[in-house]
């Protein structure tokens, strides 16, 4: 974190200079006053102890390990609905003083201020930004004002912000400040786990005053963490690997452990997925637990045709995935879970596995992280057996890098791959996007684009006129973009909530899906806007999710599943 020091007033020179830095004072006017040195008075200032002195809206907030700014950790708030992610803590000031506040963001819209100041309080604000960016404002306190709340939040339904290396700057008002850290000892007790095709898992003693830890594999970083085990994916089947793990926090970084070697274990073909059907539902079944039914896959609904286990998880090597099963979701084993894909792809159904989603980013810039992204996407294929990948990248995308990344893919999976996308609104106005062009440079091994018609706003259709989300006509006019711009009937899908609580918006009843899909297939139950030819090979819809559809004793599927397996 940001520890930076400013001395207040001017200084003596001489041994008086030195005396005053010695004792952290500073001596200032003719008769030598001393007044101590300014300081950061916000606690946790670097979120490097989680959310210590931190309080979250709603547990809205998170301390995480990507994306930082400096040192190990950093704060990610999500709006939800009617929250706007606040997270605040309340600093000690002294009275009759001026503070300088700022922070480092990131992300989606985010705000920083203070309030209870006992004079006039303050705020300051950006938009998204893409890489961090310094919020900076200063508030004077009241004459009797001890303690101020500084706070930082996003706002109402738009995407998550990350805070770092938080600054109060002024007077200590008697809390203090953070105490500097010591770089610490080198982690003890490396071993080897447990071994797959693709990947080992380490663990290790965890090291005192470590915020993090670094993993190397051959000499080479591998991957970072903030706890005191990991697993290294990507890896090639039957190969021996050496493993060293160092400890980090802001000090710097320990030196390297003692070496450890583990060997991946031997591929095995899960062999190629049963085929998508010509009209198909996908659902994407939650690898968490958000308040929707928790769910094993054996437990989603039978009218899903293609399932998209969300989600997969970036490592620290760019375009590179690896996927972890959540304990919430109640599997005993892997095994267990590797057994119910197996158990759908024998029951007709392809299981993928979703890249992406509003929190999660992969990266893929180079033709080395498409490399790494082919290489780790078929790698969990063939451990887990998924039938493919889904694209829901959120947060921008390379279209001639993915396109590569997908080439590559289908190169090493055949012509069985199952190949999905899940764009935001925004991403296919036309086909200029990055989205657009990326499905259409693959088109040949697209199963299907499934659009996010929620969380979107007004948008506009394939005749220019201005549509609002949650109408049949919002679906029809939309899809025709798609329908216009090149893709095939059978790779447009409706992207649609399965509840209320599905999404922070968007939510239409399986009804006008239904009529949407008669408008688009057959002609038949369109609103104002009607396309000017039908597409009866139209593939047919998804939601997001097959736990929120349980939650709502599975309406949406019960609904719109038998309705897509019978358009023409």
């Amino acid at each position: 974190m940001d520890r930076t020091t400013r001395s207040r007033g001017r200084s003596w020179l001489g041994a008086s200079l030195a005396l005053a830095v010695g004792s952290g004072l500073v001596l200032v006017g003719g008769a030598g006053t001393a007044q101590a040195a300014d300081v950061n008075v916000a606690k946790n200032a670097g979120f490097e102890s989680g959310l210590t002195d931190w309080s979250c809206s709603a547990g809205s907030g998170a301390a995480v390990s990507s994306p930082v700014r400096t040192g190990a950790g950093a704060l990610r708030a999500t709006p939800a609905g009617m929250d706007n992610a606040k997270c605040v803590q309340t600093v000690t000031v002294k009275p009759n003083s001026t503070y300088t506040l700022s922070a480092w963001v990131q992300g989606g819209y985010a705000y920083l201020g203070a309030t209870g100041t006992g004079t006039t309080d303050v705020s300051t604000w950006t938009p998204d930004s893409a890489s961090w960016k310094q919020l900076t404002t200063a508030f004077t306190t009241g004459a009797s004002t001890t303690s101020v709340q500084v706070y930082t939040h996003g706002w109402y339904g738009t995407a998550a912000y990350s805070v770092d290396d938080v600054s109060v700057f002024g007077p200590d008002g008697g809390g203090g400040t953070d105490p500097d850290p010591v770089v610490p000892p080198t982690p003890a007790g490396l071993t080897a786990g447990t071994v797959t095709t693709s990947s080992i898992a380490l663990s290790w003693n965890a090291a005192s005053g470590a915020t993090g830890y670094k993993v190397y594999r051959n000499g080479a970083l591998a991957q970072t963490t903030s706890g005191a085990s990991a697993t290294v994916t990507g890896l090639a089947a039957d190969t021996a690997y050496q493993f060293q793990v160092s400890a980090t926090n802001t000090a710097g970084e320990s030196a390297k452990s003692t070496a450890v070697t583990a060997r991946t274990a031997k591929a095995t073909d899960p062999g190629p997925g049963p085929a998508v059907p010509k009209h198909a539902l996908t659902g994407y079944w939650q690898n968490f637990n958000n308040g929707a039914t928790v769910q094993k896959l054996r437990d989603v609904q039978a009218q899903y045709d293609i399932i998209a286990v969300s989600f997969a998880d970036s490592t620290a090597t760019p375009g590179q995935i690896t996927f972890n099963l959540d304990p919430a979701v109640g599997y005993a084993s892997v095994a267990d879970f590797k057994a119910d894909i197996a158990a759908k792809k024998a029951a007709g159904k392809s299981v993928i596995v979703s890249v992406g989603g509003e929190k999660g980013n992969v990266t893929v810039n180079s033709d080395a992280s498409a490399t790494a992204f082919a290489d780790s996407a078929y790698a969990l294929m063939q451990e887990y057996g998924f039938s493919g990948v889904d694209i829901d990248l959120e947060h921008g995308i390379n279209a001639t890098y993915l396109t590569k990344a997908l080439r590559q893919l289908s190169a090493k999976a055949g012509s069985s791959l199952v190949l999905t996308m899940a764009p935001q609104t925004i991403d296919m106005q036309n086909t200029g996007t990055e989205y657009f062009k990326t499905a259409l440079a693959v088109k040949d091994i697209l199963t299907v684009v499934n659009m996010q018609y929620y969380n979107s706003g007004s948008m506009l259709g394939c005749d220019g006129k201005v549509y609002s989300q949650g109408s049949v006509d919002f679906l029809t006019a939309l899809a025709c973009i798609q329908l216009q711009g090149g893709l095939d009937a059978s790779q447009v899908g409706l992207g649609v909530p399965a509840s209320t609580r599905g999404a922070g918006s968007g939510y239409v009843d399986p009804q006008i899906v239904k009529n949407a899909l008669d408008c688009l297939a057959r002609g038949a139950n369109c609103g104002s806007f009607k396309p000017s030819q039908t597409y009866p090979n139209l593939r047919g819809a998804m939601t997001w999710s097959t736990n929120w559809d349980a939650t709502a004793g599975n309406a949406w599927s019960n609904a719109v599943g038998p309705h897509v397996h019978n358009l023409p």
